[in-house]
């Protein structure tokens, strides 16, 4: 049964490629898909800003870290649907079989984290992370778990944790539609790729608000000495907008946005240095001074969670005390540099009968000659 399985799962995979690649054509009358290329889009390193004296990596992305891997399938129909799916794959072709040790830590809880305990229990991760909107968090977990149980190698397998992280994107999307399936979760698993990573209004955050502006996908990443730590988060959350220390509003247009404060954010970091599943949740703490930082207010309503996993394996000498603390500083860091890359490179967005305009970014260039942002 084996081989029809893969078959099956191959045509799947064809499928959901093409389902995810060709999006639906918007109605008449209706703007197309904001595009990530738009012009005067970028990242934020092509800003100038970098957070930090540590220097990035080649990519300033969560690839950095050998063998990890990133890929996206969007949903739009310019209208209700902004949405999608973001899955980060740990080095390997078998999760299940090449457990890392992982952890998780949880800044406000208001959320649907699935695989949740098996994290904090076991310091374990078995699967890729995915990430997408809130509604979608069980069928995103069912495709994910249909392609993990169908990898070869895991036939009697009967019981796999996966990992899936929601925020809500029901201010640009319908969430109660529900429209990925698990189709939209092998085609994100098909483009994954290590080396530049999509950012902005891409996979799971295509409808995401950030601060009162579009948020998105964002990455980053910090060499500490021989190792290489990487950060991917997905921003959806409220609070007033700091940039590089400073108050957005003396940054940007007069009338802009004051920012709001609800919504989530979902921090992912990997890292090549040998941590322990107790190391790793004090490196996930930390993540959430790069969101305050940025000026998160970590509101009632939020769900603001890290998980961080090491790419070195379980049969390691573990980095401890003081030697973790340059990793503590860096993934401050680069989580206050991916927000602010999640909202360079976002696009205006229109869905459910509103518009989320984009950070401008004219403010930011004009200025930093004369801020101190470093490339």
């Amino acid at each position: 049964m084996a081989g029809p399985r893969r078959a099956l799962a191959a045509l799947a995979l064809l499928f959901a490629a093409a389902s995810c690649t060709t999006p639906p054509a918007p109605p008449p009358g209706l703007p197309g898909p904001p595009s990530a290329a738009a012009a005067g889009r970028c990242r934020a390193r092509d800003l100038g800003l970098h957070v930090g004296a540590l220097r990035a990596g080649p990519h300033d992305a969560i690839t950095d870290v050998p063998g990890v891997r990133v890929g996206h399938c969007t949903l739009r129909d310019g209208q209700a649907t902004n949405t999608g799916v973001t899955v980060i794959l740990p080095p390997g072709d078998n999760p299940f079989r090449d457990k890392l040790p992982a952890a998780l830590a949880v800044q406000n809880g208001f959320g649907k984290l699935i695989g949740a305990t098996q994290l904090q229990e076991l310091g374990e991760l078995e699967s890729p992370i995915a990430l997408c909107g809130t509604l979608n968090v069980h069928r995103v977990a069912d495709g994910l778990l249909d392609w993990l149980l169908a990898l070869p190698g895991n036939e009697r397998v009967r019981s796999a944790n996966v990992v899936v992280g929601e925020t809500n994107d029901g201010r640009l999307s319908d969430v109660r539609a529900r429209p990925v399936t698990g189709a939209h979760v092998a085609a994100a698993i098909a483009a994954a790729a290590g080396g530049d990573v999509p950012v902005g209004a891409v996979g799971a955050g295509a409808g995401t608000v950030c601060c009162g502006w579009k948020g998105g996908i964002g990455t980053s990443s910090r060499c500490v000495g021989e190792h290489v730590l990487g950060v991917l988060v997905q921003t959806n959350f409220g609070g007033d907008l700091r940039i590089d220390g400073e108050p957005a509003a003396a940054l940007l247009p007069p009338g802009s946005p004051s920012g709001d404060h609800g919504g989530s954010c979902l921090i992912v970091i990997a890292t090549d240095a040998p941590l322990d599943a107790a190391g790793l949740r004090r490196l996930a703490t930390r993540a959430f001074a790069g969101m305050a930082r940025a000026g998160a207010s970590f509101a009632h309503g939020s769900g603001d969670y890290a998980i961080a996993f090491s790419t070195t394996g379980r049969n390691v000498e573990a980095l401890r005390g003081e030697l973790l603390s340059p990793l503590f500083a860096a993934v401050a860091d680069a989580t206050e540099q991916a927000i602010l890359d999640s909202l360079c490179a976002a696009v205006d967005t229109t869905g459910m009968g509103r518009t989320v305009r984009a950070l401008p970014l004219d403010g930011l260039r004009a200025r930093a000659p004369h801020r101190g942002f470093r490339s």
